[in-house]
């Protein structure tokens, strides 16, 4: 599970998926960030479209602590509920036996007391966005940590390539 803010504010960007944008649309900056990491981490090379849907199919849960958002108005729906729904899908994934969580930011940070990091990997860092990557988001290697996670518990990695 990778766990986020909120979904992308601008015309046309948010379509579900945690940190994701439909084929066609300019890729945000955290998430330019996010191919930056995998990068760095992985060898793999920034897609040309920023739809994180291969990672969705392989089982990977890009989730938001909050659903919706105002119009070009980030983190405008915080405190409106949504944090409880989420709240709850996280209980539930974490009953599973083993999970790598995935923590950017302070709004998915404040979730890592639902967790049990005994039996399951929870990375917390900085959230991509260009206004904090660069204070532990950067360098933090969670895509090589998640698929040692996934090794170690006799799970097939996940291929972090999107094209």
């Amino acid at each position: 599970m990778i766990l986020g803010r909120d979904p992308y504010h601008d015309t046309g960007q948010a379509h579900g998926l945690s940190f994701s944008v439909r084929p066609g649309v300019r890729l945000p900056p955290s998430l330019r960030n996010i191919y930056k990491e995998l990068q760095s981490d992985l060898g793999i090379s920034p897609a040309s479209h920023g739809c994180l849907i291969r990672w969705a199919e392989q089982g990977v849960l890009l989730l938001n602590t909050v659903l919706t958002v105002r119009a070009h108005q980030p983190n405008s729906h915080q405190n409106q509920g949504w944090e409880q729904l989420t709240s709850r899908v996280i209980e539930v994934v974490n009953q599973q036996p083993a999970v790598a969580f995935v923590l950017w930011g302070r709004s998915a940070q404040q979730k890592a007391g639902l967790l049990d990091s005994t039996r399951h990997l929870v990375i917390q860092s900085a959230h991509p966005s260009p206004l904090s990557a660069r204070n532990g988001f950067f360098g933090s290697r969670p895509f090589s940590q998640i698929n040692q996670f996934m090794t170690d518990n006799g799970m097939p990695e996940i291929d972090w390539a999107v094209e």
